[in-house]
């Protein structure tokens, strides 16, 4: 994450690698029943990848390099775009817009309900020495007699598909490929994120039109 200046009023970013995008496979309404494009991106040694892997990403290799991460998007019409073209960023997206990310949050690893749902805990007085972090009570007696689906307990915490919505796009650098949008993203570093164009904006916001929209 970085800090940028707009208007004199700093706002923080986060810096994405985007582009370029090759696509690696359409998906036929006929066929698969919708419209979809497969797209590609990063890098991988062609070594690296199997022998069905190679036949699916046929004709999309660069020398011997092939997309490392693949991701479909369903489209609402027949895509004008066939396997093996490029898709960059400036055709996408532009400064201004708004935009949603969506990707996998990082593994916290086994966490318990304090930490990972946030409940209060038990007395810290009266004797009670052991249950400072316990959940507590998880169900009745007789009825229903058994725990119910989707309580929460203690479990593994993270790496889940979270979606951050209403993100502007500040500042497009085409040379090195990056896109600079306001606020913190999902995942780690090397977190894959799906950027989806919300609606197309009208340049920068200048200061107060942040908080404003927000």
């Amino acid at each position: 994450m970085l800090q940028v200046f707009v208007e004199n009023a700093r706002v923080p970013v986060t810096v994405v690698k985007a582009g370029p995008c090759v696509v690696t496979q359409i998906k036929n309404l006929k066929r698969d029943g919708y419209w979809g494009v497969q797209l590609g991106f990063g890098e991988k040694k062609v070594k690296n990848i199997t022998k069905p892997m190679k036949g699916h990403l046929k004709g999309v290799f660069q020398g011997k390099k092939a997309p490392s991460f693949l991701v479909e998007i369903r489209v609402d019409d027949e895509p004008e775009f066939k396997v093996g073209d490029k898709i960059e960023l400036n055709q996408v997206l532009s400064e201004g817009d708004l935009v949603s990310v969506t990707g996998k949050s990082k593994g916290k690893g086994f966490a318990g309900v304090v930490k990972r749902w946030g409940f209060a805990g038990g007395p810290k007085t009266h004797g009670q020495s052991d249950r400072h972090r316990a959940p507590g009570s998880i169900g009745q007696g007789t009825d229903p007699g058994r725990v119910r689906k989707g309580k929460k307990m203690a479990g593994r915490m993270g790496q889940d598909r979270v979606t951050v919505k209403n993100l502007r796009v500040i500042k497009i650098d085409s040379e090195k490929r990056e896109v600079y949008l306001s606020g913190s993203l999902p995942g780690s570093k090397t977190t894959p994120l799906i950027i989806k164009k919300i609606s197309s904006g009208g340049g920068v916001p200048k200061k107060g039109e942040e908080n404003a929209e927000s």
